[in-house]
């Protein structure tokens, strides 16, 4: 038994235990669906199979390593949702891929690279929010589906109020289904002309349905 080693492993696991802690509590903050636990496990996971992987004295410790990238992928995968015309999950799926990785990095000894990586990651994943919000504010762009009665002719209506609101828009399909018509277009500016143009789409009575 070599104490010093042990001493040194359990070091490392109690660095990727609070690196996973720190991330996973602002995903719990958030209600993610990867929140404490998941974070936590990953972390220890991927710093555990790093360590198995180095005092095997394998020939190619960098397969262990593409595996561990391989398997979080399919965790990762399992976090993305499509609702209607919208992604969501994308940044948990990343933030499950940084978390292993960064446990891979303890596992490895790199203290630094997983200390200063954690740092910038909870940095993103906080102080960018805000930055995000700003810039979203300011401008943003959104895929609406709209759906109106097949006797009225909508889109020079639908255009003119985007025109009027200082909207920019691109028009992406036209539909037909057995009574209405859809069109999709994707329609950008700022946050509070977009709102407005929604405001327009619920009370207008040609209009069946809309969602972005």
């Amino acid at each position: 038994m070599n104490i010093n080693l042990d001493i040194e492993i359990a070091v490392r696991l109690l660095i990727s235990f609070a690196i996973g802690t720190a991330i996973g509590l602002e995903r719990e903050y958030r209600s993610k669906a990867a929140g404490l636990r998941t974070m936590i496990i990953i972390c220890l996971g991927s710093t555990i199979f790093t360590e198995i992987s180095i005092h095997l004295g394998a020939n190619n410790p960098d397969r262990l390593a593409a595996n561990i990238v391989t398997g979080i992928g399919f965790l990762g995968g399992g976090v993305i949702f499509k609702d209607g015309l919208t992604i969501t999950g994308i940044t948990t799926a990343t933030t499950i891929w940084i978390s292993a990785a960064l446990g891979m990095a303890v596992g490895a000894g790199e203290y630094f690279v997983a200390i200063v990586g954690s740092g910038v990651v909870l940095i993103v994943l906080t102080l960018m929010e805000k930055v995000q919000g700003l810039v979203e504010r300011w401008h943003q762009s959104r895929t609406y589906r709209i759906e109106f009665k097949l006797s009225n002719d909508c889109d020079a209506f639908i255009e003119e109020k985007l025109k009027e609101l200082r909207l920019g828009f691109k028009k992406r399909r036209d539909l037909k289904e057995n009574h209405s018509s859809i069109v999709i277009y994707e329609v950008f500016g700022n946050e509070r002309n977009l709102e407005q143009f929604n405001k327009i789409l619920k009370t207008e009575q040609q209009i069946l349905s809309f969602g972005y």
